[in-house]
């Protein structure tokens, strides 16, 4: 108790003005020993307006859970397994937690540190060295108990700089943890319609095979009667085995999607055995008129390369403070002495503060060559924004075309296939009817297997370009604020 009675005649705020000070005509005198000039980044982030981004353009968000459109409880169940279970998603969490540590660090270095320690050694003291008799020749013990507190004065901003840089790493991370949530949903989900899209092929395959059959009890009635021949039984027994092994080949591919999809929703490859998915209509996407200029802040991706820059920029501030003095008020109080006896005795107290003042005057080159560094880091960050946002406007783009695209496409299948249909039942009423040859009625049925196969292979298309499409406008992320603002709400 007497100890911190003595430290608090220690003028503080006496001490943290000299500090200022001496910091002040230190800068003045040798300022110009270590100097960061001429080091600059080159880079700058891209305009919207130069991507063809449209300003004026207005499209509705989409919501965090947009699967839930397609009105499939059953991809609304597996998308929810994979982002509780999958683990790239808990390797995106790790990373988020170490990155929130490295924060938490960071704002720690910028506060007063305390320290305590507690020494106790056993000593022979030298006879012929300094120490005078009873103390050199004799076994004595040193103890000492301390306590240290020292603080920054973060003048430069050299501390506040590592801050910004820290909670620009963990707000990347955090946005990069998002985009890979949207990009596991997305691919649920395009697995789930591929594996739609193989029931949906199986079903036109099983029709064949039956069409095939029907038409081969046809033929032999045919041959008993005379009208046909080997030749036209042989066809018809021909294609039967045909339709068989592309329902095999489907079955094949079945249980392969199946566990892809297992596996993207951490299962054992045969949990999904039983999955039955009906290639079922769904909601579209509503279509915006030009790619949306909101685009930059609806994108984890560009938002975590937004963040990312800005972890650059104060990581080169603070590699620049660093060319400035760095100031420490440090102070202690504790007891010291010779023989554990003495140690708690008030002779034993011991206290002191001090400012600490350090400038780097020649370093060989080093801290401009960190700056250089950190510079270089920043421009790569700047130049990656730039290219994610390039990816981004063209990934909308392309999708947005390939949905129009798409759409045209069965509009105009739609009116091959009724024609095929049609030709089809004309081909069979004049074969039963003995008007044509069995050539035709193979030829029109060639054509509606096509047309039905063409179907099956649009409509999932339409979803996949669809899902896509929610992709490339973000998923439902929810943009960031804007990293300078919210660095500095993290500051307060």
């Amino acid at each position: 108790m007497r100890g911190h009675a003595h430290c608090a005649r220690v003028n503080l705020p006496t001490l943290a003005a000299i500090a200022v000070a001496l910091a002040s005509s230190v800068v003045l005198t040798l300022g110009g020993c270590a100097s960061s000039a001429g080091i600059a980044p080159g880079a700058r982030p891209i305009a919207p307006a130069a991507v063809g981004l449209d300003t004026t353009a207005a499209t509705p968000a989409l919501a965090a859970d947009w699967w839930q459109a397609f009105g499939d409880t059953g991809l609304d169940d597996l998308i929810e397994r994979a982002l509780a279970g999958n683990p790239s998603l808990k390797v995106a969490q790790a990373r988020l937690q170490r990155a929130q540590a490295v924060v938490a660090g960071a704002q720690a270095a910028d506060g007063p540190q305390v320290n305590g320690s507690l020494d106790a050694t056993r000593q022979r003291f030298s006879a012929t060295s300094i120490y005078p008799p009873p103390l050199g020749g004799g076994i004595y013990t040193l103890a000492t108990a301390q306590l240290g507190a020292s603080w920054e004065f973060d003048f430069f901003g050299r501390n506040r700089a590592a801050i910004e840089a820290a909670v620009g790493a963990q707000r990347a991370a955090q946005a990069d943890l998002q985009a890979a949530r949207i990009v596991l949903a997305s691919n649920v989900a395009r697995t789930y319609v591929q594996l739609g899209r193989l029931f949906a092929q199986r079903d036109v395959a099983e029709r064949s095979l039956k069409q095939r059959d029907e038409i081969l009890g046809l033929i032999k009635q045919r041959v008993q009667g005379g009208l046909d021949t080997t030749v036209e039984l042989r066809q018809g027994e021909g294609a039967l085995p045909e339709s068989r092994q592309q329902i095999e080949l489907l079955d094949e591919q079945i249980a392969l999607t199946r566990h892809a999809l297992a596996a993207l929703t951490a299962q054992a490859p045969n949990a999904l055995d039983a999955l039955v998915v009906p290639l079922t209509s769904v909601q579209a996407v509503p279509l915006p008129e030009a790619v949306p200029a909101d685009l930059l802040g609806r994108r984890a991706d560009i938002s975590a390369a937004r963040w990312r820059v800005e972890a650059a920029t104060s990581d080169m501030k603070s590699a620049k403070a660093q060319f400035y003095p760095n100031v420490n008020l440090s102070a202690f109080v504790g007891l010291s002495s010779i023989g554990l006896d003495r140690l708690f005795k008030s002779a034993s107290e011991q206290y002191g503060a001090g400012p600490a003042i350090r400038l780097p005057i020649f370093d060989s080159g080093r801290l401009r060559a960190n700056l250089r560094g950190k510079t270089a880091d920043l421009d790569a960050a700047i130049e990656s924004y730039n290219g994610a946002v390039l990816e981004a406007v063209h990934e909308v783009a392309d999708q947005i075309s390939s949905v129009r695209a798409v759409e045209r496409q069965q509009a105009q299948q739609a009116q091959a296939q009724a024609a095929a249909e049609s030709a089809y039942d004309l081909a069979t009423q004049r074969y039963k009817a003995g008007l044509s040859t069995y050539l035709t009625v193979l030829n029109a049925e060639a054509s509606v297997l096509n047309q039905r196969r063409l179907a099956v292979d649009l409509k999932a298309r339409a979803l996949d370009t669809q899902i896509g499409l929610a992709r490339a406008l973000g998923g439902g992320y929810a943009a960031d604020p804007e990293p300078a603002a919210y660095v500095a709400q993290a500051r307060r």
